[in-house]
């Protein structure tokens, strides 16, 4: 299966997810994880630079425009471009350090609660300023950061699995941990 077909049903799967189930959430301070963030930044830790910067406009842009879109269509857009390039340009990396998928995933949910925020802010959203942002900002990301392993294991998972090889039955070769390249 090719990536950027994988990529597109992660992404879609990740959106649906989001807002038929998490949204619905009754979890304290009315925030809730960002699953289509979090799949931005494995999509772009498995992939790359390149991938995750397209991989985070798409999602981005279909984030904005899915019910309910209450904000300047193009914010998210911009945001998952930006935080799908920076974690990607660090995918070269992912080999030598175990733990840097989980720490590029709270940095890439910090970062882009944050970048969300200003962009808000620079585009006068009420829900932008300070106070509000202060409120929301930290259970957001203790949020994105309890999710993260289980976002990052999934598209790892995928990733790998879709591209390994398989026997003449359709069986994997060697079972085991599947680990991103």
């Amino acid at each position: 299966m090719s990536r950027n077909v994988l990529a597109s049903i992660v992404i879609v799967a990740a959106l649906i997810l989001q807002v038929t189930v998490v949204n619905r959430l009754p979890l304290p301070g009315s925030v809730v994880p960002d699953l289509v963030l979090l799949a931005v930044v494995a999509l772009a830790l498995v992939n790359g630079s390149l991938r995750g910067l397209v991989a985070g406009f798409c999602a981005g842009l279909a984030a904005d425009i899915i019910p309910p879109a209450d904000h300047t269509i193009g914010r998210y857009a911009l945001v998952f471009c930006l935080i799908g390039y920076l974690c990607g340009s660090v995918a070269v990396e992912m080999n030598r350090a175990p733990l840097l998928p989980f720490v590029m995933v709270a940095a890439g949910a910090l970062a882009g609660s944050v970048l969300y925020a200003l962009v808000g802010a620079m585009l006068g959203d009420p829900r932008a300023r300070w106070p509000v942002v202060s409120h929301v900002l930290p259970l957001q990301v203790f949020y994105d950061i309890v999710a993260s392993p289980f976002v990052v294991w999934a598209v790892l998972r995928l990733t790998n699995r879709a591209e390994r090889p398989r026997d003449s039955a359709g069986l994997d070769p060697v079972p085991g941990f599947y680990r991103a390249r």
